[in-house]
């Protein structure tokens, strides 16, 4: 029985939940972005960044799409991607 207390507890310490905050990581977007980019072409198109979404969620993914495509030609590059939305930052 101490046995299994001991790994629940070695397992809850070593979890991203107790790390502390200066320890979790930032996600990174040149990963997410080449990941979302399904043929590698350099660009996401609406389809590749809604991705499996369905109903509302894949409304939000639309939405946010058409915000991040400043030069509106369907696809974003990967700066549009990292760039956060002004309407987002004046709250």
């Amino acid at each position: 029985m101490k046995y299994l207390i001991a790994m629940f507890a070695a397992l809850a310490l070593a979890s991203p939940a107790f790390a502390a905050d200066g320890d979790k990581k930032k996600p990174d977007p040149e990963a997410a972005f080449k990941k979302l980019d399904a043929n590698s072409d350099g660009k996401l198109t609406l389809e590749e960044f809604k991705g499996k979404r369905e109903g509302e969620k894949a409304a939000k993914a639309e939405k946010a799409f058409t915000a991040k495509d400043k030069d509106n030609n369907g696809s974003l590059s990967l700066e549009e991607f990292k760039a956060t939305n002004k309407k987002k930052n004046d709250k």
